[in-house]
């Protein structure tokens, strides 16, 4: 059986270098080249961490494609960079597992469509830990019964996005069982701007950016004399890597684009 040959982007990140780690370590895959934004015709073993690691670095996206058979890329750069980089992967018949958040609705139907229309299988993740996919399956169970939510996402201070794809992906799966209502006292004020947090359809999402925090999220639900909390902690990023695994065996698999790991674990 032959190994399916990968290519990450973004290498020297946190969840690259894991990334890298885990596609090395992990027999069925080939890790063949990989996409960084500096070191244009080096090897990854030049380079602080990857000793032994013989595969040639791009700054080329495109190039990396035409100079090697490749059946996947895992891109986890900013999210700057993941539409254009999907758009290059599809363009060269490359299935994209993807780890960068801020698609909007309409990026994700337009990429579904390129996707479609190739005939291949694509995987956005807001987040790749299978805790926090648990964790938003039960607040979803638990909005059925227990309307009244708010969410509070802490991440490191180096995150340019807020709220996290994560919180955003709880919130309209938490949606699709609850009506949409206000919550909190109906002539409440905020004495500072933002005091009660981002409103999506009432609920209310707050985000907290500090160092030493890694992904973390808790889903908040109140009732009459209860309240439910519902929490998730990745305290080291080799918890993302499970999910990416299952992500690229996953996207071998289909030919359309998928949002979310929700739908792939049952």
């Amino acid at each position: 059986m032959s190994k399916v040959k990968i290519v990450v982007a973004g290498p020297r990140g946190n969840m690259g270098k894991e990334a890298v780690k885990m596609v090395t370590t992990t027999d069925e895959f080939e890790l063949v080249a990989v996409v960084d934004s500096k070191h244009e015709g080096m090897k990854l073993s030049d380079l602080e961490g990857f000793h032994h690691i013989e595969v040639p670095i791009y700054t080329n996206m495109q190039r990396c494609f035409e100079e090697n058979k490749v059946d996947v890329l895992i891109d986890l750069t900013a999210p700057a960079f993941g539409k254009n980089h999907m758009e290059i992967a599809f363009a060269n018949g490359v299935r994209p597992v993807v780890g960068t958040t801020g698609f909007t609705e309409e990026d994700i139907t337009e990429l579904r469509a390129k996707a479609e229309e190739k005939g291949i299988g694509a995987i956005i993740a807001p987040n790749f830990a299978v805790g926090a996919i648990l964790m938003m399956k039960f607040s979803q169970m638990a909005a059925k019964y227990l309307p009244d939510v708010e969410i509070i996402e802490r991440h490191h201070d180096r995150k340019l996005d807020a709220p996290s794809g994560t919180a955003l992906k709880t919130a309209q799966l938490i949606s699709e069982v609850r009506e949409q209502k206000q919550q909190g006292h109906p002539k409440e004020t905020e004495e500072l701007d933002g005091a009660r947090g981002a409103d999506f359809e009432g609920m209310r999402i707050h985000s907290v950016r500090l160092p030493g925090l890694v992904a973390h999220q808790e889903v908040i639900f109140g009732g009459v004399g209860q309240t439910l909390t519902i929490r998730h902690d990745s305290i080291d990023r080799s918890s993302f890597m499970p999910g990416v695994k299952l992500a690229v065996d996953s996207v071998l698999r289909i030919d359309t684009l998928i949002y979310g790991l929700e739908h792939i674990i049952e």
